[in-house]
């Protein structure tokens, strides 16, 4: 994690929201960049988690509890 006092978060704060939303868009463009290691990992964990859900073995959150604790949040 950059340091607080780094001088790109120093810079930030004197960019218009257009030239944020612009670095922003520079930033997920290169982190959207597929990664094999990544992807089999992820296709691993979620085989492993269907499969401990289809036996039972995954604890389970229903929706209406999940949603309930953002409709209640205050923006």
């Amino acid at each position: 994690m950059l340091p607080a006092n780094h001088p790109i978060m120093n810079q930030i704060e004197y960019l218009s929201d257009i030239e944020k939303l612009q670095v922003i868009d520079i930033l997920l463009t290169n982190l959207d960049n597929p990664d094999p290691e990544i992807d089999k990992f992820w296709a691993e964990e979620s085989r492993n988690r269907w499969i401990a859900y289809k036996e039972g073995n995954a604890e389970t959150v229903s929706y209406s509890e999940v949603m309930s604790k953002y409709r209640n949040r205050s923006i």
